[in-house]
């Protein structure tokens, strides 16, 4: 289960190659590698930078081509989907607003559509409805280059990466959905999240801390916040320096029917404040029963997590 965490596997079959000398990832959808490499040939199938790996032409849904230079100097949002998937459906709609308005705004941003779809048909029909930029559904390699390169295990996927071509985060779908006014873009990783409807989703992507209060109001959540905010931070920085994604996601959640739910499905006490750290994929949780949580407490129980110190509870 440590392994499946680290590589953050929702599904199977799921092959990483990594390098052995260094533990870095070289590759998380090695399954694409295989499919599309069969003879090794571009062994040892290291990542490639997003400009070289998106070259080549580009299409409107004008029908006018355009070359992926023009993405040059710009944020930009690479996102996995398809017609037959509603998911995808709601969030293209919400999407194309988004869009529209950070373009409004003056910044540099472009959206390339990676398609999904199961026919050119189903691709044009879909396509039709975005005013942004896609790799031709005939370019199949283009497109099975760029799922390798991002890992992609499910759709929608929504990448937001920043003038560069660095990523910035792999949660541009929740961001959208939590940011309607895009207020926030371009949504740079915050150390600690309000857990809503929106962003639940990343509870299955990896173990997360949860900190449960007593709060209803909007604005209540803030000294919880503070409380853990230090914490995440200083993992977040060392995740950082060592190219390393977050080995565990902060979260803060108040007092509502979400919240309800989740305590009754990991099969929680009532009480709050309450700090836990939850795994789903490996169906334990762990929980701090104390007095009174403070920030020592809060950067104690993260430590003795990640070393192994904690004795889970079954979900």
């Amino acid at each position: 289960m440590r392994l499946w965490n680290k590589y953050k596997v929702t599904s199977v079959p799921s092959l990483v190659f990594v390098d052995a000398a260094t533990g870095k990832v070289v590759c998380r959808n090695g399954l694409l590698v295989v499919r599309d490499d069969p003879k090794g040939l571009e062994f040892p199938w290291g990542a490639k930078p997003f400009a070289e790996v998106v070259a080549g032409p580009l299409l409107r849904n004008n029908r006018q081509a355009a070359d992926s230079g023009s993405l040059e100097g710009h944020y930009v949002g690479v996102y996995f989907s398809a017609h037959w998937c509603p998911p995808c459906r709601s969030l293209t709609r919400v999407l194309v607003e988004s869009y529209r308005a950070i373009k409004e705004s003056g910044q540099k941003f472009e959206i390339v559509f990676v398609s999904a779809d199961r026919s050119e048909e189903s691709f044009q029909q879909y396509f039709s409805e975005m005013p942004w930029l896609a790799v031709p559904y005939s370019d199949e390699a283009r497109r099975s280059r760029l799922n390798r390169l991002y890992g992609i295990q499910g759709i929608p996927t929504l990448i937001l990466l920043d003038a560069e071509g660095h990523m910035i985060t792999r949660q541009g779908r929740v961001e959208v959905l939590n940011d309607p006014g895009c207020l926030l873009f371009p949504w740079h990783p915050r150390a600690v999240l309000e857990l809503s409807e929106t962003n639940a989703v990343q509870l299955h992507e990896g173990p997360c801390l949860v900190l449960f209060v007593d709060a209803e109001e909007e604005g209540e959540l803030e000294p919880a916040k503070e409380l853990v905010q230090p914490v995440a931070l200083k993992l977040m920085a060392a995740s950082k320096a060592k190219d390393e994604e977050m080995p565990l996601l902060f979260f803060v959640a108040g007092e509502d029917d979400m919240t309800d739910s989740l305590r009754d499905y990991t099969n929680l006490p009532e009480a709050a404040p309450l700090l836990t750290i939850l795994d789903m994929s490996a169906r334990a949780k762990y929980v701090r029963d104390v007095e009174e949580i403070t920030q020592d407490v809060v950067d104690q129980f993260v430590s003795d997590f990640l070393d192994e110190k904690l004795k889970p509870e079954p979900i």
